[in-house]
């Protein structure tokens, strides 16, 4: 494990590269463990607009429980830090692509996209000002580790990504509270309700107090079924073409125990083979011209497929244990704003604590009424921090 934060790291390396040096029997290694810290890399002012980043590289549980190195970012406002700690706010961020760098907030060179990368800061930016410490995961795969194509749309390792950096970063950096909350847009506001729903069994010893999922991605499984070789090609759909690929190309990462390679067709292998590398912009450029149909080779009907994408995709809709704000646009076109009202109607029917402010903007589009819902629900939180 490599831990390096000024002089006391310094020290640490070299009491330890002396021992050696010596024949002196070294500690015992540390097996690495999901939320294990690897390095705290300080950033100059200016990186995503602000000042006091760090790049944090750490270990998070992967699909199958097993300890994988990820990075992210954390943002720590200026100052001195009120009783009990910065709160916290985890930021998931929006579809990105499946490749090593495309997560964009450890190395915002490699940002696939510069519209959204604006935004997300944009979105930091104001929640530091606001008081908070921020840290934004990349997500498995899109870091800056090569652990192959990101399972993109995985509920399971947008949570442990996002769990496993708070309590990284907070290893790290004393002065972080225990007390924290969840904020993300698309696929972060499916991340973000993933974490939410799982953070009282993975995560016990923080104190978590909400949910804000911005036009998040939800019940894409209901429509899978569907998806066959019948289906015919329908022209300028590259974008929605680029999200169905980038699910299976995760799913089949994530679940290689189904071989989803029987379910597609040579185009289709061929395609995810090519894509795995790629960020977003360059996989809507790949997939343009050819339609959901042409990749497959039978329905994504059967039972044993079905529980699969059902299991890797699905966003809970019960099991909550605090607090969730639903900002949903209703003129939405990439997340359809039907889906965005099916999940808002499974939440009202299974009695979860939600509300949802609504806007006419495109997607995850944030008016000045969200704005404010956002601005009073994560205000709480430093009303009455956790102590300890």
């Amino acid at each position: 494990m490599r831990v390096i934060r000024g002089w006391k790291g310094a020290v640490t390396v070299a009491t330890v590269t002396a021992s050696v040096a010596l024949g002196l029997q070294a500690a015992p290694a540390v097996a690495e463990t999901p939320g294990m810290l690897i390095s705290v890399e300080p950033q100059a002012d200016g990186w995503h607009g602000m000042s006091g980043g760090s790049v944090v590289s750490y270990w998070m549980a992967g699909s199958d429980g097993t300890p994988r190195q990820a990075s992210g970012a954390m943002f720590v406002p200026a100052g001195t830090p009120p009783p009990g700690g910065w709160p916290i706010i985890a930021f998931d961020h929006g579809t990105t692509g499946l490749g090593r760098g495309c997560g964009g907030k450890s190395d915002p060179s490699t940002a696939p996209d510069t519209h959204w990368h604006a935004e997300e800061d944009g979105i930091m930016r104001h929640l530091v000002s606001q008081g908070f410490a921020v840290v934004a995961p990349d997500y498995l795969g899109l870091g800056l580790f090569d652990t192959g194509p990101h399972p993109y749309l995985e509920l399971k390792t947008e949570a442990t990504a996002t769990l496993d950096l708070v309590r990284a970063a907070r290893s790290a950096r004393p002065e972080l509270s225990r007390t924290w909350a969840v904020l993300g847009p698309s696929q972060g506001g499916q991340a973000a309700l993933g974490t939410g729903h799982l953070q009282a069994s993975y995560a016990p010893e923080l104190d978590f107090r909400g949910t804000v999922a911005i036009d998040p991605e939800s019940d894409v499984e209901k429509v899978l079924p569907i998806a066959g070789p019948s289906i015919p090609t329908v022209p300028d759909t590259a974008e929605t073409l680029g999200f169905v690929s980038m699910i299976f190309a995760g799913l089949r990462t994530a679940r290689p125990d189904i071989d989803f390679d029987q379910y597609l067709s040579p185009v289709g292998r061929t395609l995810l083979d090519d894509i795995g590398t790629m960020c977003k912009p360059e996989i809507e450029a790949r997939v343009a011209g050819l339609g959901i149909g042409e990749l497959l080779s039978k329905p994504l009907s059967d039972n044993r497929v079905r529980a699969a994408y059902e299991s890797y995709l699905t966003v809970p809709t019960s099991g909550y244990d605090a607090p969730i704000l639903l900002l949903l646009n209703v003129t939405d076109t990439t997340v359809p704003s039907p889906l965005h009202a099916a999940l808002a109607a499974q939440f009202a029917a299974n009695g979860v604590d939600f509300q949802t402010v609504a806007g006419t903007g495109t997607h995850t589009q944030l008016n000045p009424q969200m704005w404010s819902a956002v601005d009073a629900f994560l205000g709480r939180i430093k009303a009455t921090p956790a102590q300890g």
